[in-house]
């Protein structure tokens, strides 16, 4: 690991004015960041420690909803009642990946940012557009099982490896940030940035802007659940995931909201499926034409054109259970 400056903040605003200057990165759990910079994949110049923060809290929102502080820990809000009640696709998502000791360290702003397992990008010595603009996607002629097959580009076939985002994307969640200048919300949607020609850029956060919180908005009235697929049942990322919330009339979907994991460079909602969902009565022939639609422009590689398959299944599937 090189060399760095270590600080640690007293509150927001110190984090904010120390992360000025040099090349910084915040530090909450430390459960991507610290793997990366042993890794020589990170090299920031400054490491501001911000897991003393007063950000933790789990909380109503006014109008309804919920507020989740940025340092809450994942396993604190997998298990928060209000999340398990309100929100459960997002406890069963939190639940689905790492370990209990990863989960007890994870923060929720940290997960947000967590970054590819792609191993190019995790290899220093390998090209990667992610983390040398220019040098090349080796992963495109190689060693691609695991990477995406939607939002792709000529650099960079890299996936998202998050859980915990999936299902905040089907929970249309909006992430609150904080910078010297002020603060502003972004929503999940406009969070994440395709990799196109610039795939080191991934979200659309400033530099120096701090994420302190999330917000869920109300869902009263609807039902919702996280559904994944992977090589082994534990301490594995996802091949496949599906988060789907809706909101049923009778036996009819009168909305319905869902976002895929595993297949994307970012967490990907799939609106067109959403589209033929609403309206339609409850059967697996329309699940099924949904997850056909949400795949549509899929675009294969070489090793992992079976997820294509294996995403419609899983939204079929995730479907039929939150239907039931």
């Amino acid at each position: 690991m090189r060399r760095f400056a270590m600080a640690r903040a007293i509150d927001a605003g110190d984090a904010l004015r120390t992360a000025q200057g040099a090349s910084s990165r915040y530090c909450a759990g430390g459960t991507t960041l610290i793997d990366l910079m042993r890794q020589d994949v990170e090299r920031p110049e400054r490491v501001i420690a911000i897991n003393r923060l007063p950000l933790t809290t789990i909380e109503d929102a006014p109008g309804g909803g919920l507020v989740l502080g940025a340092l809450a820990t994942n396993s604190e809000v997998a298990h928060h009642p209000r999340v398990r009640a309100g929100y459960p696709v997002l406890s069963e998502a939190i639940l689905s990946g790492a370990t209990t000791q990863i989960r007890n360290m994870a923060t929720t702003g940290g997960n947000l940012l967590q970054r590819t397992r792609c191993i190019y990008f995790r290899d220093p010595n390998s090209a990667c557009n992610k983390r040398e603009p220019g040098s090349g996607c080796p992963a495109i002629t190689g060693y691609n099982r695991n990477l995406a097959v939607l939002g792709t580009s000529e650099h960079c076939i890299a996936t998202n490896p998050s859980d915990q985002n999936v299902a905040l994307t089907a929970l249309e969640a909006t992430i609150e940030v904080r910078s010297t200048s002020g603060g502003r919300t972004i929503p999940i949607d406009r969070f994440y940035r395709l990799p196109g020609d610039a795939p080191e850029r991934e979200t659309t956060l400033e530099p120096g802007e701090l994420i302190v919180a999330v917000m869920l908005p109300p869902m009263k009235g609807w039902r919702s659940h996280y559904l994944k697929l992977r090589d082994r049942q534990s301490y594995e990322f996802a091949l496949a995931s599906a988060a789907v919330a809706v909101r049923l009339d009778g036996s009819t979907i009168a909305d319905a909201r869902v976002a895929l994991g595993g297949v994307g460079t970012i967490p990907w909602r799939a609106r067109e499926a959403e589209a033929v969902l609403r309206g339609k009565g409850v059967s697996r022939e329309v699940f099924r034409e949904a997850a056909v639609i949400a795949l549509r422009d899929a675009r294969p590689q070489s090793q992992n054109g079976f997820k294509i398959e294996l995403a419609r299944r899983a939204l079929t599937q995730a479907l039929i259970e939150v239907t039931a």
